[in-house]
């Protein structure tokens, strides 16, 4: 790949049709994805789960989710310091995820409990991380882990010379479903041609079954995204699980180079028919060293909703693709 690309858009030269393209199966291996997914698993998260976007917080703005099956709330309380727990009212259990913040005070809007985020009346605070683009809260019984002090935040672009825009969807699977969507990059150009093209994966694991560190467990790819019709930005990207429940992709060389796209599989709780869902919540941190980048950081209220369609167009087909590994794997059915 040309890392001095003076501009970083491209012409394919040439373009084939979708059904035209080289065949990935015999590279996307399942023993080299359930290889790479089973050490993600291994991997310590500490117990933190990824609840939503720190933008989400600003003012009187709080995040309510279900998480594992547990009812959490976060919100900022008084100084602006994070505050979290259980999203229950301890009187008599209304969601305080309807409840509104008043200067920092969650007010429960059935009998006026009011909370500041310590310990009152029975409702006891969680621990809370606020890593600058997401907020995470740590649930020690429900991740049965040795808890970290903060969550396994992956390496970003430095702040605030980045863009950063967060993009959340729920599915009906388990978030290890999701973890295998990320890891298996094989099916960017087939399963997404509108976005993809000229896929290939340069380096992967091999099918092994020991502890992996960063270099030894990356999926290194090189592919073009989709500008219009044969204009493509190429890419090298390397994709890398640090947690069980989280996926990162760095873009290594190329137009925005240094910038991330992070997946994170939270776990719900079951839906009304007994199934499991999950939300993906995934951060997209953008960085370029071109001149015109610091214009586009000063329209990032534009931009956002851009990147978050973007992201939504992707997860409409990894999501189906990632539910339909749930229910497979639910019925005895998945291949191997």
């Amino acid at each position: 790949m040309n890392r001095r690309r003076r501009l970083p858009l491209s012409l394919r030269r040439r373009a084939v049709p979708w059904e035209g393209q080289r065949p990935t199966w015999r590279e996307a291996r399942p023993g080299v994805i359930a290889g790479a997914l089973k050490r993600a698993r291994a991997r310590p998260s500490g117990n933190w789960f990824v609840v939503g976007a720190s933008r989400a917080l600003r003012g009187d703005g709080k995040l309510a989710r279900t998480v594992a099956g547990q009812e959490v709330v976060v919100w900022r309380g008084p100084g602006g310091r994070l505050v979290g727990g259980p999203g229950a009212c301890p009187h008599l259990g209304a969601p305080l995820a309807d409840s509104p913040v008043r200067c920092g005070t969650l007010v429960c809007h059935w009998h006026g409990l009011a909370l500041d985020g310590g310990p009152y009346a029975g409702w006891a605070p969680l621990p809370v991380h606020d890593d600058g683009v997401l907020v995470w809260v740590r649930l020690d019984e429900a991740g049965g882990e040795e808890p970290l002090d903060t969550p396994v935040v992956p390496r970003r672009p430095a702040q605030p010379g980045a863009l950063d825009a967060v993009y959340t969807a729920v599915g009906v699977c388990e978030p290890e479903d999701v973890v295998a969507n990320r890891l298996d990059p094989w099916h960017g150009a087939w399963f997404h041609p509108y976005s993809f093209v000229d896929l290939t994966v340069v380096d992967a694991p091999g099918d092994r079954a020991g502890a992996a560190d960063d270099g030894l467990d990356a999926l290194t790819v090189d592919v073009s995204f989709k500008v219009a019709g044969r204009l493509v930005v190429p890419v090298r990207a390397v994709f890398f699980a640090p947690e069980p429940r989280t996926v990162v992709m760095h873009i290594t060389e190329g137009e925005g180079a240094g910038s991330v796209v992070e997946t994170h599989a939270t776990p719900l709780g079951a839906d009304g028919a007994g199934r499991p869902r999950t939300a993906v919540i995934e951060a997209v941190v953008a960085a370029s060293h071109r001149p015109g980048f610091a214009a586009a950081r000063r329209i990032a209220p534009l931009l956002r909703p851009l990147l978050r369609a973007t992201a939504g167009r992707l997860w409409r087909d990894d999501l189906a693709y990632a539910e339909r590994r749930w229910q497979l794997r639910s019925t005895g059915r998945f291949p191997g």
